[in-house]
This record gives C-alpha cells, structure tokens and sequence, in this order.
C-alpha cells in the first residue's frame, strides 16, 4: 500500500492546498516562486456564486483572502459581492482557527464592516504575540518574539514569507519554494505535520486490526517532548496531538508517558491549547483513549452528545467525524448508532452536505461498535466506499479554512471497510 510506504519516509504529508493560505501568499509575498500559479489556482477554484471555500460559512475566511489577493480582477468584485451578503447580519462564523482575529482583520483591510471588532487584533500587534497565534502571524506582520524552526514558522508558509520579509536565501525560502513547487503554486495552511498524520493513520489503522510500517513508533515517541507533542514544526503542543500520539505508541506497544496529559487538565475535562476559546470533544475523546479510562472525561462526553445522538467538534466540520472518534474512546454508544442509521442517503453514503468516503469511513466505525445486525446498512456504506474510485475527498477538516488531510482520510477507509468486511463474515 503506498500510504504505508511514505507514512515513514516522506514528512510533507498530504495535506491539500488552502485557498485562505494561497491567497494571503498571493499578497503579502508575491516575489516567492509560483506566484502567476497561485493567482491561476485563485481564479480557477472560485464557485458560480462569487465565494471560495467550503458551504455556508466556510466561505468566509477563503473568500476574504481570495478577494484581498486578486484586488482589482472581476473576480474580486464578484467576491466583494459575495462578502457583503456573507456580513450581512446576522453573520455565522466557523469555528476554524482564530477565526476571531482573521475576520475582523481582512474585513478591515478591505474596508468592510463585521460584528467582530478589530481592536484585539490591533492590540495584539502591540504585544508579544503568544506563540499559539504564531501559525497566524500573516494578520500580526512580522515580530521579533517568533521564532523559526528549521525555517518554518508555525507550520505555516504563509506566517513563514511574512516573517521572512522577502526573498532572502535560506532554510525559511528553501521551505517555502519546496511547499509551493509540491503542489505547484498553491500551498496547505499547515506544513509538514509529520507527528498529526503518523499518529492518526496508526491509530486508526491498528485500532482496526491492521499493520502499520515498522518504525512509526520510533517516530512518534521522538516527537513527544516534556509538555506534550505537536502536529508540526514551530506549533505548540497540544493535547489533541499529544493523546494521539500516546494512544498510537500504546497501540504499537510501546506505551508513553500518559500523565503528560496532566497539564491539559481542566476541572472534567482536557483543554486542547491553554486558554483555549472552546473545547473539542475530539480531543477528549483521544485523551481517554490515551488514559484507557477516566469516569469523569467519560461523563462529560456524555453530557457533549446531542440531542439526536450525535457530537460536533472544532476539528471538523462534520458531526460524523466527531461522532466516531468518541464512539471508538466509549466503546459504543446505541444513541449513536440510531442517528447514523438515520441519516444514511439512498446511495448507501453518509455526509453533512452529500455522501463522502470520509464521513461513510466514521459511519461505519460507528456502527461497528453496536450490538445490533447493521449488516445490511454497513454492506450499502462499503459499496459506496468501493465506488468512490480516484475522486477526490472534499475539505473537511478545520484549520484557518477548510482541508482534507489526505493519507488519514484514506486510513479511515481502509479501516472502516475492513472492519465492514469482519461483521459481515
């Protein structure tokens, strides 16, 4: 399976490109190598109604930078159309990352109005700048606290280039021109992030009985430092990434420190960064597999479910996701398995906006834990999987707009569909 092969090997990952971090690499650094294919990419991902991005509101974000980045084009001004109706109030806004600071900001560059006031971005700029809004430093301008690591800020190019200040040779413009030659122009709003897709992939892979390339581990347990791990270079670290990692080490028997997680801790529950604005079932969900049991996490899981059996979380825009992973960490939940199979579409799939071979991968999970015959909905979710072919995986995952991390989604399928195989033997 080449998704083995370069799980080990090949730290770039497959992270798909980000309209929102292209854009802002289209305006603040336009002397970086792939500029005329990065406006291309701009002008040739933009929907019939002016906006970029994903549904609703995850236009937002993209659509702000994609409008700022191309200025005077026409299609700018079909933007600018868009943005006015999308400020319109009363205005709903993603939980995407620092999508409190992003708004308010490029709406001011523009000179549109938003419900979110500016003043804690400008006051921000007067301070040092804590280092988890360093992946965003593209909205703050270059600051003399930030540091790079091997020339990466944060993980991202575009907080790199603004930090950079312009062509000038060295480990930051080498990444920078390695990011934009890998997809040819356009760039991820996080790159590398070795530890997040190492970690994830084993997780799901062996949580379904199946192997992962020898080393891994090795990986993984090298990146875990004395408060935790992080997803990629210059990022903080973080309890999400460093569950994960904890849980995919004990699942290659080669267990971690767990009472790392201490630090995270508040009252119930695990806090993703420190300070953070919401908390993320998600990440929850991975801690207690980490701890293998904790009654009060486990109650305020439960008190996280919704009413009709589902959880949403700030990682993903789909429920479904959100659903599977504290489904794995419950061990179950029926609640669960009844909206899953209530939400199934004619084709077989599952998704929040149409049937995808991502959100039909968690259904599936889901639906394996119950106690029940869903024989019959699994075998229609496994051929729709089979079906699926080479098409492309839609956006869902939030960073500072949306993305598909590629290599987990196709992990996930191919657990889901071998754990489809199992029940039905």
């Amino acid at each position: 399976m080449r998704l083995l092969a370069r799980l080990t090997d090949d730290p770039w990952g497959g992270i798909s490109p980000s309209v929102y971090e292209t854009g802002r690499l289209v305006a603040l650094a336009p002397w970086l190598a792939g500029h005329d294919a990065r406006i291309r990419y701009l002008l040739d991902t933009q929907h019939a109604d002016g906006t970029w991005g994903g549904p609703g509101e995850y236009a937002l974000v993209p659509t702000l930078s994609a409008v700022d980045a191309l200025g005077r084009h026409p299609s700018a001004r079909r933007g600018l159309e868009a943005l006015r109706k999308l400020l319109s109030p009363p205005v709903k806004l993603p939980d995407t990352v620092a999508v409190e600071l992003i708004v308010p900001a490029l709406a001011e560059r523009l000179g549109l109005r938003t419900p979110l006031d500016p003043r804690l971005v400008h006051a921000l700029r007067r301070r040092p700048l804590p280092a988890k809004l360093w992946h965003t430093l593209e909205i703050f301008g270059p600051r003399p606290e930030v540091t790079a690591v091997g020339g990466i800020v944060a993980a991202s190019p575009a907080a790199t280039a603004v930090q950079l200040q312009g062509p000038v040779p060295g480990a930051s413009l080498d990444y920078l021109e390695a990011v934009q030659d890998r997809h040819g122009g356009p760039v991820p709003a996080g790159v590398p992030v070795p530890l997040f897709e190492r970690s994830w992939i084993v997780v799901a892979l062996k949580s379904a009985g199946l192997d992962v390339p020898e080393g891994v581990d090795g990986q993984i347990e090298a990146a875990i430092g004395p408060h935790g791990a992080s997803g990629g270079p210059g990022l903080p670290a973080d309890a999400d990434d460093t569950a994960t990692a904890l849980h995919a080490l004990a699942l290659c028997d080669s267990p971690g420190p767990v009472e790392i997680l201490d630090r995270y801790r508040e009252a119930r529950h695990f806090a993703c960064f420190l300070d953070e604005r919401t908390p993320s079932t998600s990440t929850n969900a991975h801690a207690l597999q980490a701890l293998g049991h904790d009654r009060e996490l486990e109650e305020w899981l439960r008190d996280m479910q919704e009413p009709a059996g589902n959880w949403r979380d700030k990682w993903h825009a789909s429920p479904y996701y959100a659903t599977a992973c504290v489904t794995n960490a419950l061990q179950g939940n029926e609640k669960a398995v009844d909206w899953v199979l209530g939400t199934q579409h004619d084709d077989g799939s599952w998704g929040r906006w149409e049937g995808t071979y991502e959100e039909t991968a968690y259904a599936l999970r889901i639906l394996a834990h119950s106690a029940r015959d869903v024989t019959r909905a699994m075998s229609r979710g496994a051929k729709f999987m089979h079906e699926w072919g080479d098409r492309e995986h839609p956006p869902l995952w939030h960073d500072k707009d949306l993305y598909t991390p590629t290599r987990i989604v196709r992990a996930e399928g191919a657990a889901a569909l071998h754990l489809a195989c199992a029940v039905r033997r």
